[in-house]
């Protein structure tokens, strides 16, 4: 028989509510909603039911993070690029 757990896992709720306001809205509301069901299938008893909604609401913050980077590096890439093309061509 499986030993009664005494503390939840870790919701990262408050990860997935910064990544979704900050970062990337779509997969950050995909990891609130993990998020929000780790406590109450925990309450449920379904301990790897909550450890398997913990782990992917990880996994959602971490891509909503990771999407924000990648936007930010594009988006200086572009800048970059465009501010090296006017110096060359003397209209800056």
């Amino acid at each position: 028989m499986e030993q009664e757990r005494t503390t939840p896992p870790n919701n990262h709720l408050a990860m997935a509510i910064i990544s979704t306001l900050i970062c990337c809205l779509p997969a950050g509301v995909v990891s609130i909603v993990y998020a929000s069901q780790v406590n109450s299938k925990f309450i449920a008893g379904d301990y790897q039911g909550a450890e398997r909604a913990s782990k992917n609401a990880k996994t959602w913050w971490i891509i909503s993070l990771a999407v924000a980077a990648a936007g930010i590096i594009i988006m200086l890439a572009i800048y970059g690029i465009a501010f090296i093309a006017a110096i060359a061509s003397s209209e800056f």
